[in-house]
């Protein structure tokens, strides 16, 4: 995600820039762009250059491999390394704990039975003590054994299972042979750090535990070469691949530099290098993208009105062209040229996509050096895809664009497999492949689509699907905290989006923009009339100046958020001209009601900061939230009432200037009016008033 945003910020101020925003200098940079990437490819494609060269002689210029080539030293070296970095592996043998744990377990269940046959018989001390030596593993002198008798019992109980604690604490994760003297070490740490014992009693410990651990670790050599083994099977070939130097300007070419040399064909004894072929391919390129830049001025001007949009086309365009070749060296039919098309018939438009698939058909194939049967088949593939994935509104129907490429594929490669004839193993291999080739492009471009509509910010009608879903973050806190505009949004978007379909606008973006126009509502929902669920209004305890500055702050609060939430711009200005400059009237004549002198009341101070609608979708939002908000106020929602009072708000918004920068004809007005009427006499309609019913007389009849 902090890779988006980066590339978001990136494309933000490229096209927010003075220098970028100039049109001329952005199709010059893009034209510089396409032309560079194009001939590149081409450049390696058609003119090959050999080398008159010998071990010793001084390379002229960076030589790169036109192919892919092993390094059979380097993947040794690679393997030896591997072998290296692999770590021993190495087993605890418990056995050895066990072994410590149970002479330990001896000694002191036999100085605990002396120490009790002392007690009770009165024997000799020198006796008893000599008797214990027997079981002295620890180096322990007669005054340390002398010391273990004399002490309590409780106590030696309490030092008994320290002793063992840190043995187990020591040797359970194991113990090297150069890791012993350190861990004796923390050992003595560890029992002089106690509290309860004395420091005798310590002594003692730190000599019967020091005395005891020894090295548990051994090498398992089977386990340790099986690691070896899958360690060495990981290593992949090294390669000097398609296009890396192998050999340096300036650089002495070695007896391994000759070798590369040769195996990529290019030492040469002629070194003759024919311009011809640059040449034609400098022709053939300009005079593409001349026909581009053309069709794009004289057909489709408005693409460069969004400077984004050129960057998109071009970006998408070159990488479709540069993953060409990769695809090309594993199957022709691989060429994923359907996944360009289905992203620009999305993203723009599908008659864009075709004309663009049209010219990357051309240059791909010129390219690669295939065959006209790869250039129909690429040419009709990415018309399909251009075609089906248009106006999808589900990420399924990209899929199914992707099964329709594939078999356009399939029936192509039979075709061309039958007039040519292939032998069956040939189409079917072929016809596997360009399957293949349909499902991955749809895959791609699924995938791919959130990044160029979040990088680019390009609102598809699957973007709008998952706007409008009920789940995201800002309707779910609508509905909970602001249930009445909630209510009231769904209504307007149901207004807005059977108007829009009436005069052939975006009926998505209008309803969707519908469900978000009212968003900024959400930070203070019960100084709105439809949130309050009593009979309480804050507004009668404040000015109408402040009431006014609330009341008209839900817009630009509603931008913000919906900036937070990474909105798309379509949908901001929905959300930032659904009030254009009109003005808060309510809470302007109650403020000249309660002002002596009316004309100290300002018009400004009470109305919105606009802008007016610049788009049909934002004017019928705007028409359709004033609609539903003075119907629902209306005491008799009769057929005639809200026709009157439709035609009036209708009037009302166009006389006050609002509607003059929306491009809604009169007529486009006029089917608005009609269908705002239909959907309004549908959810205000008439109601059957059902008789009482007399409980007494309905008992009565049982």
């Amino acid at each position: 995600m902090a890779f988006l945003q980066s590339l978001d910020r990136l494309f933000r101020r490229i096209f927010e820039n003075k220098i970028a925003k100039n049109k001329t200098f952005n199709v010059v940079i893009l034209s510089l762009l396409f032309f560079v990437v194009i001939f590149s490819s081409f450049y390696t494609t058609v003119s090959p250059k050999k080398y008159d060269l010998k071990v010793g002689e001084v390379a002229p210029a960076d030589i790169k491999a036109p192919q892919d080539i092993e390094d059979k030293e380097a993947t040794a070296k690679a393997i030896e390394k591997a072998i290296q970095a692999v770590e021993p592996k190495e087993e605890v043998d418990p056995t050895i704990q066990i072994n410590i744990k149970n002479k330990i377990e001896t000694f002191f269940k036999n100085l605990y039975e002396l120490k009790e046959v002392r007690e009770e018989t009165k024997s000799n001390y020198n006796e008893i003590v000599e008797s214990l030596n027997k079981y002295n593993e620890f180096d322990l002198s007669k005054r340390d054994l002398g010391i273990l008798l004399n002490s309590k019992e409780d106590t030696l109980k309490n030092f008994e299972g320290y002793t063992h604690d840190f043995i187990v604490q020591v040797m359970t994760t194991g113990i090297k042979k150069e890791e012993l003297d350190n861990k004796k070490e923390k050992i003595e740490e560890y029992f002089m750090a106690l509290e309860g014992i004395s420091d005798n009693l310590k002594t003692i410990g730190i000599k019967i535990v020091n005395n005891s651990i020894k090295e548990n670790i051994y090498l398992d050599k089977k386990l340790t070469q099986e690691k070896i083994n899958d360690a060495i099977k990981k290593v992949d070939k090294v390669y000097i691949y398609k296009g890396q130097i192998i050999v340096g300007e300036g650089e002495v070419i070695t007896e391994k530099d000759f070798k590369f040399l040769t195996e990529a064909g290019l030492i040469h004894k002629e070194n003759n290098r024919d311009v011809k072929p640059l040449l034609g391919v400098v022709l053939i390129i300009v005079l593409l993208e001349l026909i581009l830049i053309a069709y794009i001025y004289f057909f489709n001007n408005e693409l460069t009105n969004k400077i984004s949009n050129l960057y998109l086309i071009t970006i998408v365009f070159l990488m479709a062209f540069v993953l060409a070749k990769p695809f090309n060296s594993i199957s022709s039919y691989l060429i994923p040229i359907a996944s360009s098309s289905m992203l620009i018939g999305i993203l723009i438009n599908p008659i864009v996509a075709i004309v663009l698939n049209i010219f990357l058909s051309i240059l791909i194939t010129l390219a690669t050096g295939n065959s006209l049967m790869v250039f129909v088949m690429l040419l009709t593939a990415g018309t399909v895809a251009a075609i089906s994935a248009s106006n999808t509104h589900q990420r399924s129907g990209i899929f199914v664009s992707g099964l329709l490429v594939s078999l356009t594929n399939l029936i192509l490669i039979l075709g061309f497999g039958l007039i040519k004839g292939f032998g069956a193993k040939d189409i079917l291999i072929n016809g596997f492949y360009g399957i293949l080739n349909g499902v991955f492009c749809s895959i791609l471009t699924i995938g791919s689509l959130p990044l160029w509509e979040y990088i680019f910010n390009i609102l598809t009608p699957i973007k709008l699907l998952e706007l409008s879903n009920p789940n995201h973050p800002i309707l779910k806190r609508l509905l909970v905290e602001a249930p009445g505009t909630y209510h009231h949004s769904i209504i307007v978007g149901n207004l807005s989006e059977a108007a829009a379909q009436a005069i052939g606008c975006n009926s998505l973006l209008a309803r969707v923009g519908s469900y978000y126009h009212d968003i900024g509502k959400l930070k203070r929902p019960y100084f709105f009339k439809e949130n309050q669920l009593t009979s309480d209004n804050p507004h009668d305890k404040i000015s109408p100046y402040l009431s006014s500055n609330i009341i008209r702050s839900h817009v630009q609060d509603g931008v913000k958020l919906a900036h937070e939430h990474k909105i798309p711009n379509d949908i901001i200005d929905i959300i930032e001209q659904h009030h254009g400059d009109t003005l808060v009237k309510y809470f302007y004549h109650k403020a000249m009601n309660e002002n002596d002198e009316i004309n100290d009341v300002d018009p400004k101070d009470f109305k919105y900061k606009g802008p007016t609608p610049q788009s049909k979708e934002a004017a019928i939002v705007m028409l359709a939230d004033s609609v539903e908000a003075a119907v629902r106020s209306l005491s008799e929602p009769t057929k005639d009432n809200i026709e009157d009072l439709v035609k009036k708000i209708i009037e009302g918004k166009h006389n006050e200037g609002q509607l003059h920068d929306c491009d809604l004809t009169f007529k486009d007005l006029e089917t608005i009016r009609k269908t705002f009427v239909n959907i309004l006499m549908g959810i205000f309609h008439e109601r059957i008033e059902y008789p009482e019913i007399n409980n007494e007389e309905l008992e009565a009849s049982k």
